[in-house]
């Protein structure tokens, strides 16, 4: 049993792990409110728009294994550090993009580098919580850092939708930027080393993780990011346009109309923030119950009711509820399954089982805007948000059948060791 010091400790650690994650997730929200608009403007094709805002996800695709060795292999602090210090960059490159003669290879080059710094950050942020973190407790932790990258990609939309149509794109992206120096100053200083003592030359770059669990999990996570970002924030801001749906808001006299941009951006967010929420208290519910099953699927079912919703009822007030239930839906998921993850992986090789699962978020993540965009111009949203409704559906028969057979129980308990 840890005494109040160590867990003390371990607080710190989780909360300035959570506050840099949110500072240099900005740069990752910032560009989705903006872009699929801006394409029309700059001439960019929406095969390109799709291209540029997945290129992260195929950059991590090919960076993530490796990621999750180096921490397995030299710890985290260097790894964490890093990244930051890289999306920080990144977002600079934004900057340049919106002001260039080649706007779409400086976005491109921009989400690429984006995509290397990010596959150091997520292998490491849930890796040092694992470590920090005991089994009883593992969902909350997992919970409150997954919540603090998805607040970090909120806070980047709206600041995109909202920033750059009060002033201008540059200035969105510049604000983002500054924040993402912010973040890797804060993890310099305050996060420690967790994961190993020395360096081990031992382990091979390519080991990667491949055991029952991971591959259960990397599944339902290719699953949820595929519908989630993929689909949703790839293509809200258009929906908007083509069913003329925008937000009026009247204050104190004055009215306030939003365009597209605005509109999708302040509905990312609130997906976004119910997320947050929902990973929480997801986490939080696992840990109570003494099990991560359970809520799992109850949450994947939200997501699913979500996606319903937004193909039955093409209303202002329906997209808010749709958007706030998937956003549940996703980040109810979000705690439990990394902690699940840790409950069924030796801590050696958690690095290595972090990186396995980030590839296939980013795999569906990535592949999502590519599938979504040219899909939805071709047999409308309604048809593309009913196929996507049944992506959660299936992700649960895969966590069930995969844990399963892991361990034999449909519903393993967190005290139980499989590892």
């Amino acid at each position: 049993m840890p005494d109040s010091s160590s867990e003390s400790t371990a607080r710190s650690v989780v909360y300035a792990v959570v506050a840099s994650t949110f500072f240099v997730g900005f740069g990752g929200g910032v560009v989705f409110p903006i872009l699929p608009n801006l394409g029309e403007v700059l001439g960019i094709s929406a095969f390109m728009v799709g291209v540029i805002l997945s290129a992260n996800r195929w950059t991590r695709l090919v960076a993530n294994g490796p990621a999750g060795v180096l921490v397995d292999r030299i710890g985290t602090r260097k790894p964490f550090v890093v990244g930051l210090a890289i999306e920080g960059l990144a977002t600079v490159g934004y900057v340049v993009a919106i002001r260039s003669s080649m706007p779409e290879l400086w976005f491109v080059l921009a989400r690429i580098t984006w995509g290397i710094g990010s596959a150091l950050v997520f292998a490491t942020a849930y890796t040092i919580t694992a470590d920090v973190s005991e089994a009883s407790s593992r969902g909350t932790s997992m919970g409150i850092v997954r919540a603090g990258i998805t607040f970090g990609f909120p806070a980047g939309m709206v600041l995109g939708g909202i920033v750059s149509e009060v002033y201008n794109n540059a200035t969105a992206f510049a604000i983002a930027a500054s924040f993402a120096g912010l973040a890797s100053v804060i993890a310099y200083f305050i996060v420690p080393e967790t994961h190993v003592e020395s360096t081990d030359s031992s382990i091979n770059p390519l080991d990667f993780e491949t055991t029952l669990p991971a591959l259960t999990v990397g599944l339902v996570n290719f699953g949820l990011y595929f519908a989630y970002i993929g689909v949703l924030f790839s293509t809200l801001v258009l929906y908007l346009e083509a069913e003329s749906l925008t937000l009026s808001v009247a204050f104190a006299g004055y009215g306030i109309d939003y365009g597209e941009q605005g509109t999708s951006g302040l509905l990312m967010a609130v997906s976004a923030l119910s997320g947050a929420v929902f990973t929480i208290s997801g986490g939080k519910i696992s840990d109570s119950v003494g099990a991560r099953m359970p809520v799992l699927l109850a949450f994947l079912a939200t997501s699913c009711a979500g996606f319903v919703v937004l193909t039955l009822a093409p209303s202002f007030g329906a997209v808010v509820v749709a958007c706030v239930l998937i956003g549940a839906g996703q980040g109810g998921v979000g705690g439990p399954l990394t902690a699940l993850l840790a409950d069924l992986t030796p801590e050696e090789r958690m690095g290595r089982a972090m990186g396995t699962n980030n590839i296939f978020g980013d795999v569906g993540g990535g592949l999502g805007p590519l599938v979504s965009l040219p899909v939805a111009s071709a047999v409308g949203f309604d048809l593309l948000y009913a196929l996507s409704a049944i992506v959660p559906l299936v992700a649960g028969t895969v966590l069930v059948v995969g844990i399963y057979s892991y361990t034999g129980s449909l519903s393993p308990t967190v005290e139980e060791s499989f590892v």
